[in-house]
């Protein structure tokens, strides 16, 4: 596969003549489908199970993500681990990766905040999430949050209005959305936060009893 070096506006440009997680992930790394790239330390791929039953998405990567290459290792992660062990969801059956695979962010300061990433960076980066999909072929798809969902289901999508509930994702894959763990975080107090920890146990429990 040829390496490109400027952006080409889909990252279909760069998958890999032939398809496995790890020739996906090493592909990823050199991908400029969007101008993402520039910006981002390092491509920040799905990992998990080649077999796994669950595959969750995420929106991308946060900061530390980011800087370790790995997705949901910082306080969301750790949240969401927390909420699945609770749910009875073995972390070995989960597959876990993001809608785009870079952090796009903002400087305030010192730091590097969280910016959302528009359609047109979603849609450069689904090449990358179908391949995954794809390859894994999850039983359950668990979309965490707005931009995860709305990339498989439309932009009309509102995980508030249709959270926890079974639908229909791409490939006719069971599909399931819940809130992303990071707006637990940001959560006004500790009586809030456990209130939303709670929802999310519960809407992963119904993951739980379809795996049975």
């Amino acid at each position: 596969m040829a390496r490109r070096v400027q952006t080409t506006g889909s990252a279909a440009d760069f998958l890999p003549s032939r398809h496995s997680l790890t020739a996906l992930r090493a592909a990823a790394a050199n991908c400029r489908g969007c101008h993402l790239w520039k910006r981002g330390t390092q491509t920040v791929f799905g990992e998990g199970p080649a077999d796994a039953r669950v595959m969750m998405i995420g929106e991308q990567p946060g900061h530390e993500e980011d800087l370790a290459g790995r997705p949901f290792i910082g306080p969301a992660g750790r949240l969401l681990d927390r909420a699945l062990a609770a749910a009875g969801v073995a972390r070995d059956d989960v597959y876990v990766t993001n809608a785009v695979k870079h952090f796009k962010w903002e400087p305030r300061g010192k730091r590097r905040i969280h910016a959302k990433p528009n359609q047109m960076e979603i849609a450069a980066c689904m090449p990358w999430l179908q391949a995954e999909l794809d390859l894994v072929k999850p039983d359950v798809v668990v979309c965490l949050g707005a931009t995860a969902a709305q990339a498989l289901l439309g932009p009309r999508f509102r995980v508030t209005k249709q959270r926890g509930q079974w639908l229909s994702a791409p490939r006719a894959l069971p599909m399931l959305a819940t809130v992303h763990p990071s707006s637990i975080l940001r959560a006004p107090d500790e009586e809030a936060r456990q209130r939303e920890f709670d929802a999310l146990v519960a809407d992963l429990s119904v993951v739980r009893a379809a795996l049975r």
